[in-house]
């Protein structure tokens, strides 16, 4: 009877131990996926890229995802909540906390800087926006739409192009004096979301006690030079406190930047059979930078002689159910002797969008309603060669939903129609209403049909 008892004891064990183990790596599956998507800024450190690094402390699980502060996108008529701005309204809500002492500074300057972005997903974009605090914001009161001026001071139109995943916006920074905070949306086009990242930055330099510099990175070299691109790669520099990053500098000309964590660019656009001398300098949370590395000489060799057009995409096909005004699209991928740079998606003989060479899917917008439409796609390599067209596939849009009257106090979602003073319009941004956002009086958020 004990030998009986004792086998059914470690069988109850056995179980709960390997039960424990697929709930360890289910959570570390989801974990993972929800990090393999997004983005953030590294260059100047934003605030949760500095709690990635440790210059920040007690900052929550923002540590572990600094990329996933995603909300409603539509700021600053729709997004996150008053409050709520800097944690993607509330997601991480450590990143809330707000004083003029709570988070490390990065040193700035007014006038042209240079904002990257690592993404870990390169969703198709609609813009990029960057707004700064007020010059009499409270530093000491939660971060609010009254603490920024609302017209950003840098606006990059994307036009639903995928960007690559290291991915730069070179902005003139407006003048002004000690802490401020910089408010940056990344808008996706083809998801009602943005991903927010704050930075805290000091342009008079006087609330930060860092003044020591990296070291210069070591052993610059040079490597798989082509006729367009080059991949430098480096020995880390060292920090008091820590490198934040690195900027790649051909000549005195910025070309690149990454994370203190990478040690290599591929740099690319560059011409064929033409010299270039690069160099990289190591920058910490305080925005110090170290001096220049050893110069890194080489020539970018002919250019290709390319005649080979890629293989048609296959399989062109619609994905789920037309709506009103879009279809989904999708593809297999093409082939090509070097490599495929982008796809051109036709609607009959008009080009609607070219998206890069790894992205198979697209979703066409602001079709009419009980409409039937053909589309093909081609492909293109870098030489400019084009493919034979796809399967050409068609697909007849939706009915279109009657337009019910505009009412404060309802949730409108994209796509949305409602009548208004006799006209029909369409919602651009979800959204909960309120008097005074009338559709007459947002364009931002209501396009009239």
């Amino acid at each position: 009877m004990s030998s009986i008892s004792l086998s059914r004891s470690l069988t109850m064990k056995a179980l709960t131990t390997v039960g424990v183990m697929l709930l360890t790596m289910f959570v570390v599956f989801l974990i993972a996926d929800k990090a393999s998507a997004h983005g953030y800024i590294d260059g100047p450190a934003s605030r949760a890229y500095l709690c990635k690094t440790g210059v920040n402390k007690d900052c929550g699980a923002v540590q572990y995802e600094p990329q996933s502060l995603e909300a409603l996108k539509g700021f600053p008529a729709a997004g996150p909540a008053d409050g709520k701005i800097a944690s993607a309204n509330g997601a991480f809500p450590e990143m809330d906390q707000q004083s003029a002492t709570r988070w490390s500074k990065v040193n700035i300057t007014a006038g042209t800087n240079t904002f990257h972005w690592t993404l870990t997903a390169a969703h198709a974009t609609s813009t990029w926006k960057y707004y700064i605090t007020k010059e009499n914001w409270n530093p000491n009161a939660p971060l609010t739409r009254d603490s920024f001026d609302l017209t950003p001071f840098c606006s990059v139109d994307y036009k639903g192009k995928q960007p690559p995943n290291s991915y730069s916006d070179t902005c003139n920074v407006p003048q002004r004096t000690g802490y401020h905070v910089i408010l940056a949306v990344w808008e996706v086009a083809d998801t009602a979301n943005a991903f927010y990242n704050v930075l805290d930055v000091d342009f008079g330099g006087s609330n930060s006690s860092d003044t020591q510099a990296p070291t210069a990175p070591v052993s610059l070299t040079a490597s798989n030079v082509t006729a367009n691109t080059v991949t430098l790669s480096w020995g880390a520099s060292t920090d008091n406190v820590g490198v934040t990053g690195y900027k790649v500098y051909n000549g005195n000309s910025l070309v690149g930047s990454v994370p203190g964590s990478t040690l290599s660019y591929t740099v690319t656009g560059l011409t064929p059979s033409t010299a270039y001398s690069f160099n990289v300098k190591a920058v910490d949370a305080a925005g110090n930078q170290s001096p220049a590395s050893n110069s890194a000489t080489v020539t970018t060799g002919p250019a290709a002689n390319d005649t080979v057009a890629p293989t048609a995409p296959g399989n062109l096909h619609v994905m789920g159910t037309p709506t009103a005004s879009s279809v989904s699209l999708m593809w297999s991928a093409s082939t090509d002797n070097v490599g495929v740079t982008a796809y051109r998606v036709y609607k009959g003989s008009e080009l609607v969008a070219t998206v890069s060479g790894t992205t198979t899917d697209y979703v066409v917008t602001g079709l009419s309603a009980e409409t039937t439409y053909s589309f093909t796609v081609y492909a293109v390599d870098a030489a400019g060669n084009v493919s034979a067209a796809s399967n050409v596939v068609q697909a007849t849009t939706a009915v279109a939903p009657a337009a019910q009257p505009w009412a404060a106090g309802v949730a409108y979602a994209a796509g949305d129609q409602v009548s208004y003073n006799g006209s029909v319009y369409e919602c651009l941004q979800p959204h909960t209403s309120i008097a005074g956002w009338e559709p007459a009086n947002v364009p931002a958020i209501w396009a009239l049909k």
